[in-house]
C-alpha cells in the first residue's frame, strides 16, 4: 500500500501554514535567572575503519575548537565514550577563548588557559557506554566566539568516538601540551572531532534549540573554519535579537544519517539516537528535525512514504512528552543529485505535503521553499548548489537560517 504517492501536489498545496504570530511582551521584557544552557554540541558516531578515530591515541594531546553560539558566565563540557571499546583516561583538559584572527590555528595564550576539572580532580576515566561532564569552569566567554579545548590522553585510548564532519580545523601534539602556547601542535587530516561532544555555559538566555538531521544540517562542504552553516547562521540572527529571546543552537546533525537504519560512521538511525541527541541536550525547549532524504534517495523510491511518517510522529510524541515545540522542516530538493530518482521525488513531496499540511507541529520551517529553483521546483536554485544537486552552499544555508520565524522558535 502506497496511498501517499497519489497526492496531487497543487499549488494551494505548498503554502506552509504560518506560525502564530510573535507574542508582544508587556511592559517590560521577561526576567530570567542565569542557568545551564547548550551552547555547542556535535551527534557522536562509531569509530571508523581507519585514521585517528580507528587508532586511537598514547601521549597525545588534541586541541580541537568549539564555536559557541550563546556566551556566558561558566562553562562545563560534555565528552564521550560512547562508542570506545574500553574504559577512556582522560589526563588533563584545558580551555581558553580564541581571537577570531586566530581561527584555523592552533595557537592561544597560554596566560588566559584555564583547567577543567572532574569531581575536583584533572583526571577522569569514563566508562564504556557512557558520557562524562566537567565541573563548572569559572570563565567569562562571549557570544558566538570559539573556544579552544586541550585534551590530554595518557593512552592507549583505543578506538576513539568521534564526530566526524566538524568543519573546524583539530591539532594533534606529543604528551601534555594541555597549557601550550601552540607551536607543538600539527593539524589532524580531516575535520572530525574526537571525544568532546558538548559545552554548556551558565546564562540568562530562554534556552537551547536542537537542529536535527542529516548532511544537510551537519553542513557537507561548509568552508572549514568559518562557522558558515545554516546553524551557525541561524544563531548569528538569534543573537541581534533582544537578549531576553536568544537561545543557545546545538547542531545535532550527521552526514549520511537516517531515519530508519543505522549506518556506521553516518550514526545511529534518527529514531535511535534521538533520546541522546535532543532530549538528552542541556535547557533545551525545541527541536528542529530535518531528516528523511537519505532514506528517499539510498532506497531509489522503495521507501512508502508512510514509514517516514510514522518516525516523524514518534519524533512529535517523544518531544511533547518531554515538554519541548517540535518543528518540522520540509525537505529540500535533489534533482540532479546521484541518488535521485522520479520515485524518490513523489515520495519527497508526499512527506513535504504532511509536514506542511498536518498540523502535527508546532509549526513549520520550509527549507525547500527557501532554496529552490522557482523555473524547476524540483531543483535547488542553482545560485544555493554547492554543485551536487543535493546540498547547499554558504548563500544556501543563509537561506535556511532566514526562513524561520524567531519569534516562533523564541516563544
Amino acid at each position: 500500500m502506497r496511498p501517499l504517492r497519489k497526492l496531487v501536489v497543487t499549488a494551494a498545496a505548498l503554502l506552509v501554514i504560518p506560525l502564530a504570530p510573535a507574542a508582544v511582551p508587556a511592559a517590560a521584557e521577561p526576567s530570567f535567572g542565569a542557568d545551564w544552557v547548550g551552547s555547542w554540541a556535535v551527534a557522536v558516531t562509531p569509530p571508523g575503519t581507519s585514521g585517528l578515530s580507528a587508532t586511537g591515541v598514547t601521549d597525545t594531546t588534541l586541541r580541537q575548537v568549539a564555536h559557541l553560539s550563546v556566551g556566558g558566565s561558566e562553562l562545563r563540557l560534555r565528552l564521550s565514550n560512547v562508542y570506545g571499546t574500553s574504559s577512556l583516561k582522560v589526563g588533563k583538559v584545558t580551555v581558553v577563548p580564541r581571537a577570531d584572527a586566530l581561527a584555523g590555528t592552533p595557537t592561544v595564550d597560554p596566560a588566559k588557559v584555564k583547567p577543567v576539572t572532574f569531581n575536583g580532580q584533572a583526571s577522569v576515566t569514563i566508562p564504556v557506554g557512557t558520557e562524562w561532564v566537567s565541573d563548572p569552569v569559572r570563565l567569562q566567554v562571549p557570544d558566538d566566539t570559539d573556544l579552544v579545548i586541550s585534551t590530554y590522553f595518557p593512552g592507549p585510548t583505543g578506538p576513539l568516538t568521534q564526530h566526524p564532519a566538524g568543519y573546524a580545523t583539530g591539532f594533534t601534539a606529543a604528551g601534555d601540551q594541555t597549557a601550550a602556547a601552540g607551536p607543538s601542535y600539527t593539524a589532524i587530516p580531516g575535520a572530525a572531532r574526537y571525544v568532546i561532544e558538548g559545552v554548556d555555559v551558565k546564562s540568562r538566555v530562554r534556552g537551547s534549540v536542537v537542529l536535527f538531521g542529516d548532511s544537510i544540517t551537519d553542513g557537507v562542504v561548509s568552508p572549514i573554519d568559518k562557522n558558515l552553516r545554516y546553524p551557525d547562521q541561524l544563531a548569528d540572527r538569534l543573537l541581534a535579537q533582544p537578549s531576553w529571546r536568544e537561545l543557545g543552537v546545538l547542531n545535532a546533525g550527521i552526514s549520511g544519517n537516517r531515519l530508519l537504519a543505522n549506518a556506521g560512521t553516518a550514526g545511529d538511525s534518527a529514531l535511535a539516537r534521538f533520546d541522546r541527541d535532543v532530549l538528552g541536550q542541556t535547557g533545551v525547549r525545541s527541536v528542529v528535525l530535518l531528516e528523511g532524504i537519505n532514506d528517499i534517495g539510498n532506497s531509489r523510491g522503495a521507501t512508502d512514504p508512510a514509514e517516514l511518517i510514522a518516525v516523524h510522529r514518534q519524533f512529535i510524541q517523544r518531544a511533547h512528552e518531554a515538554g519541548l515545540k517540535v518543528f518540522g522542516a520540509t525537505l529540500t530538493p535533489y534533482e540532479g543529485a546521484g541518488y535521485y530518482s522520479v520515485e524518490g521525488e513523489a515520495d519527497r513531496q508526499a512527506l513535504n505535503q504532511w509536514i506542511r499540511t498536518s498540523r502535527e507541529y508546532d509549526g513549520v520551517v520550509d527549507f525547500d521553499k527557501a532554496v529552490r529553483d522557482p523555473a524547476s521546483p524540483g531543483k535547488m536554485l542553482p545560485a544555493y548548489d554547492v554543485g551536487d544537486h543535493l546540498h547547499p552552499n554558504a548563500d544556501g544555508f543563509k537561506a535556511m537560517a532566514a526562513a524561520f520565524d524567531l519569534a516562533a522558535l523564541s516563544r
